[in-house]
Order: C-alpha cells, then structure tokens, then sequence
C-alpha cells in the first residue's frame, strides 16, 4: 500500500479505534497534529510510534511548528520566538541573522525528529506588507529577497536535522487583510506585482531545493478566478511549468472557510488534487474527512507517491540523547534569547 492523497487530523493524545481504522484506508497518506493531541514529549512520542507502526511505507506525521503564535507543541519544548525577530536581526547584522536562522530551524527540526514527527509545514515565505493580521510576524520580513536569505538558512538548519521543509502559502498571502480561516480572500494586485514582490521568495527557495509547498485559499482574479490551491493556472503553468517546482504540493485545510467555495469537502478534495496539488488537508471535521475517503474516487498517483516518500524524516534522534548534548544546550540557549546570547561556533 502506498501514500494517499489525504492527510487526516486527529481527536486527542492516542487514536481511537475509528482512527485505527481510517489510517488504513488506502486514500490515507499523513496525519496532522494539532495543540488537542500534544500532551508532553513522551505521550506525542507513543502517539507518532503508533502511527507509523500501522503501515508500510509509514505514514507521514506533520505539524505547524513555525514559532511565535503557531507553535502546537510547547510545554517540554524550546519556545521559538516568532521568525519576525531574525527578520529584525537581519536589518542589522545580515551574516549573524541567517546563523541564528540556521540554529533555529535546527532546534526547530530536531526535537519534532526526536518525538517521531516527519516535518513541520514551515518556513513560511509569505511577506509582511503590513495589512494582515494572520500573517504578521510569521513572515521573516517584507523584502522578498531577505524572505529568501533567511528562509533558505532556516531550511538548512532543518534538513541538518533531517528534516525537510514545507514552503507557504503560495503565491503570497501578506498582502490582504482577510484571514482564508474565516472568509475568502481576495487579492485584486496583477501577476507582474507578484513576480515582482511576493513571487520571488517562493522562486528562490524553489532554487536551493525546497521539498514541498502549500498554496493560499486566497484568489487573485486578475489571474484566475479560483483560489490558488484549486486553481491548475496557478499550480500547473506557473509553480510546475514557470517555476519548475518539482516537490509535493500540499493543500491548505479544506475546512477553512476560504476552501467552501470549492463545493463539498469531496468535491473540494476533487478540485484541489485536479488542479495539481499531491495531496489534501482535512484536519478538523470528521464528517468531512470520512466524507472524502468515501466519495474521492481518486487513483494514487505513483510520481506523487515519489515526491511524498522524500518528506519522511530521515535518521534516529534519541531525546535524551539531544537534550543532553552540547549542541542542543547551544542551540536552545541563542534561540531563547537571540538579542544577548553570544554566537558561538556550531556544527549546524
């Protein structure tokens, strides 16, 4: 049995018998994780051990882990600051910002590798112009290529860890005050606006290897009249096509509200995966993601299936082990307080 196109959110701290039951359904490929699943390292430790122990290839396990407000896991973690802070950083001291970038998605990496989880859907890449609140200090900065600079750093810190990254939200949700959360975003700037800003960071992190992307549920009508991430204008001729991007292409949560426009959640699921996307979130209903196993219909696409293989994590981290080594104790010292820390030499 190999990956399907669905990733599923769980209920709580260990899975139910439905839950058994549903990660073996064939059009199942990953599970997210969320704060209501997250108890302390050791209980989300069994709970990812549990998951990966019901298949073969694993089942990928994903999390929002970018720091600052999203951060799922915390008590018996490092707290990440917001990457706003290493954008801050970077305006005055350029190589010091991209090392403390590196450290972090190290940190960041290695203790979500060390409890089981695959990756988490980070860095964000999306720039801050200064008008929306969901985005905010998510985003490194406003310029595009200091978003590129010190999101490729972050990047290397992660794989160094063994994980890869998940670039969001294409092509650029910064620039509109509507939350897709909560209603359907509109962005009303022209395609040449956006290669000339937003665009660029997602193109350079294209370049220097990154593995998978999430699009926005944001539509901009003056290149199509669909959300990005049911839109093939924007998944198939401009990210695949334009840009070249050749990693998974994960889509937004199709219980958002920006994603209802799209139909019922099998046909949003229908939408998304025909547009281009490899594979679908349904993260917090249910009866819509049961919903979307029963009704899909979809035939598992093997060149997905090659591109999804490569976000399993990669090596064994012991958390003992990494809590107790040097290396970590460095890490989680510079990212606990970036201003005051002194940076020292790392092998990250």
């Amino acid at each position: 049995m190999g990956l399907g196109p669905v990733m599923l959110g769980l209920d709580g701290w260990e899975l139910t018998a439905e839950e058994n039951n549903l990660l073996r359904h064939p059009l199942v490929g990953g599970v997210i994780l969320f704060s209501r699943n997250y108890h302390s390292p050791e209980q989300i430790a069994a709970l990812t051990t549990a998951i990966h122990a019901l298949r073969q290839p694993r089942l990928l396990v994903a999390v929002d882990h970018e720091g600052g407000r999203v951060q799922r896991f915390r008590d018996g973690f490092t707290r990440l600051p917001a990457v706003r802070c290493l954008g801050q950083l970077y305006d005055q001291d350029r190589l010091r910002a991209k090392q403390l970038a590196r450290v972090t998605g190290w940190l960041m990496a290695a203790e979500l590798r060390a409890v089981g989880v695959d990756f988490s859907f980070a860095p964000v890449l999306d720039l801050d112009h200064g008008v929306s609140g969901i985005i905010g200090d998510r985003a490194f900065h406003h310029d595009p290529e200091a978003v590129a600079d010190l999101a490729h750093a972050y990047l290397s810190g992660m794989q160094k860890a063994g994980m890869e990254g998940v670039g969001k939200h294409f092509p650029g949700h910064g620039g509109i005050a509507a939350d897709s959360h909560l209603e359907l975003p509109v962005d009303e700037r022209s395609y040449q606006d956006l290669a000339a800003g937003d665009l660029l960071a997602f193109e350079r992190m294209i370049h220097y290897g990154l593995a998978a992307l999430m699009p926005a549920h944001v539509v901009y009508p003056r290149i199509d009249q669909r959300p990005a991430g049911f839109s093939a204008r924007w998944l198939k001729d401009i990210l695949r096509h334009q840009l070249e991007f050749q990693g998974v292409i994960f889509s937004d949560d199709l219980d958002m509200a920006g994603a209802t426009e799209a139909g019922t959640p099998p046909e949003r699921a229908r939408a998304a995966l025909a547009a281009g996307c490899d594979m679908v979130l349904a993260c917090n209903d249910r009866r819509a993601a049961v919903a979307i196993l029963d009704h899909l219909g979809h035939t598992v696409d093997p060149v997905s299936q090659l591109r999804l293989i490569r976000l399993h994590g990669r090596g064994r981290i012991i958390s003992e082990r990494l809590r107790n080594g040097p290396l970590w104790q460095r890490a989680a010292r510079l990212v606990r307080d970036y201003e005051t820390a002194p940076l020292l030499e790392m092998d990250i």
